[in-house]
C-alpha cells in the first residue's frame, strides 16, 4: 500500500497520529553499515529545501523517500543503503517542524509535531524539544529519530510559545508525556 499523506495535524487524534506513524515504516538504516561511501551531491538547506547538484528537488515524494534513508553519524549526515552510504550536506537540521498540536493522554499533555516530510513525532524523553542559541535569539528543535532533528519553523515556534505561556512556568517551558522542556537556552 503506498504511503498516504495524512490530513492536517489539527484534525487528527492521538490515535490517528500513532497509526500514521506506524504505517510509515522506515528502512533500518541504523542496522546498515556499508563500507562503500560516496558523495551524494545533495544538500538540505536551512529552510528544509532539498537540492541535488544545485537544483531544487521539487517532488515531495522524492524528498520523503530520501529522508527515510537519512542517518547522522559522528562524521556527518548520510543517505544509507545496505551496500553504500552517501554523504549529504545539511545546513542546519534535516527536517522542519511545520505544525504542533497539544493533546492530553492519561491526564498528561502530549505534543505532536508534523514535519515538512509529512512525518509525525511526539515529544517525550527520547524525542526532546531542545532550545539552542541564546535568550535573545533562541532556536527550537525536536529530536526525530537517532541523532536527527527538526527545527521548528516560525509559526510552530509561535504555537509552542503560546502553549508555554498558557502553562505559566518561568522560565517558559512545555511538557509532553511526562517530560518538561525549557524553551529558553541554558
Amino acid at each position: 500500500m503506498p504511503y498516504e499523506i495524512p490530513p492536517d495535524l489539527a484534525g487528527l487524534s492521538l490515535a490517528e497520529i500513532a497509526e500514521s506513524m506506524a504505517k510509515r515504516g522506515l528502512p533500518p538504516v541504523d542496522d546498515w553499515h556499508p563500507e562503500a561511501s560516496a558523495d551524494s551531491g545533495m544538500t538540505i538547506a536551512a529552510d528544509g529545501s532539498w537540492y541535488h547538484d544545485g537544483s531544487k528537488i521539487t517532488r515531495a515524494g522524492m524528498v520523503r523517500a530520501f529522508s527515510s534513508l537519512l542517518r547522522r553519524d559522528d562524521d556527518g549526515f548520510w543517505l544509507v543503503l545496505p551496500y553504500q552510504k552517501q554523504s549529504i550536506e545539511v545546513e542546519d537540521a534535516p527536517f522542519i517542524a511545520v505544525d504542533v498540536k497539544e493533546d492530553e493522554e492519561a491526564g498528561q499533555p502530549v505534543l505532536s509535531f508534523r514535519l515538512n516530510t509529512d512525518e509525525f513525532v511526539t515529544a517525550d524523553a527520547d524525542h526532546p524539544v531542545i532550545a539552542r542559541g541564546d535568550a535573545d535569539t533562541p532556536a527550537l528543535y525536536v529530536r526525530v529519530r537517532g541523532a536527527l532533528e527538526a527545527r521548528l519553523d516560525r509559526s510552530t515556534y509561535a504555537q509552542l510559545a503560546e502553549i508555554a505561556i498558557a502553562r505559566g512556568d518561568d522560565p517558559l517551558s512545555v511538557a509532553s508525556k511526562g517530560a518538561v522542556f525549557a524553551l529558553i537556552p541554558a
